[in-house]
């Protein structure tokens, strides 16, 4: 574990680079801890799958989806998510401020759902390269964070991105086209990637669940 004071943005960065990220081990907890998965999570954005009932809200336009304009809201509210089998959040205040930063350097990034002016879902994630690093989402309306990862993975298509990775497989990331791969065959998907630069804002920053759409079809 590092103590908040000596954890950098660098080495944040780093950390990435590395195919390591970071938690905490409860919101309480100023002590950060490096993880280095066995098997990892990851989505190729080409091969990204829309189930029929999510294609049908996406089209639909039933949230109004924005980028970055509530980025320190989202994580948050992320923090203030907790899953199965977790009473205890990861997010605490130092990963709160790191990643806070990393954002103000336009190398974070949320993706919001937004309803009747109401944040109800999102999700946020670094940017490094062609990697797309997600690290945490919430809803608190049916299919809200599901809309804002089908359009992140359409930011991602349309700008060249050649992984997202999700830390960890589920069985709710599954239906996405999630897979789960060892940790050589990761680094070796880090490695291409980094290799690349995605460009996070090649689409405007309002699209339609149409539009969004289209944008995965075309890259798969």
């Amino acid at each position: 574990m590092r103590d908040e004071g000596v954890f950098t943005v660098e080495d944040l960065l780093a950390c990435y680079r590395m195919g390591v990220f970071p938690m905490g081990e409860a919101r309480d907890d100023s002590r950060v801890f490096l993880v280095d998965p066995k098997r990892r999570g990851v989505i190729e954005p080409e091969h990204f799958h829309v189930p029929q009932r999510l294609a049908r809200t996406v089209r639909a336009d039933k949230f109004q989806v924005r980028v970055d304009t509530a980025f320190d809201e989202v994580v948050e509210a992320c923090a203030e998510m907790v899953g199965p089998g977790r009473s205890e959040t990861w997010i605490n205040a130092p990963i709160q401020i790191l990643y806070g930063a990393l954002f103000r350097r336009g190398q974070a990034h949320s993706v919001e759902a937004w309803a009747d002016g109401s944040l109800v879902g999102g999700l946020y994630g670094v940017s490094l390269g062609g990697a797309f690093f997600g690290e945490s989402m919430f809803s608190t309306a049916r299919d809200a964070s599901k809309v804002a990862l089908a359009h992140l993975v359409a930011r991602l298509s349309a700008g060249g991105y050649r992984l997202l990775d999700c830390q960890f497989m589920t069985e709710h990331l599954r239906q996405f086209g999630t897979i789960e791969i060892s940790r050589t065959e990761y680094h070796a998907r880090l490695d291409a990637a980094l290799a690349v630069e995605g460009e996070f804002r090649v689409l405007p920053d309002a699209i339609s669940g149409v539009q969004a759409l289209q944008a995965i079809s075309q890259a798969s």
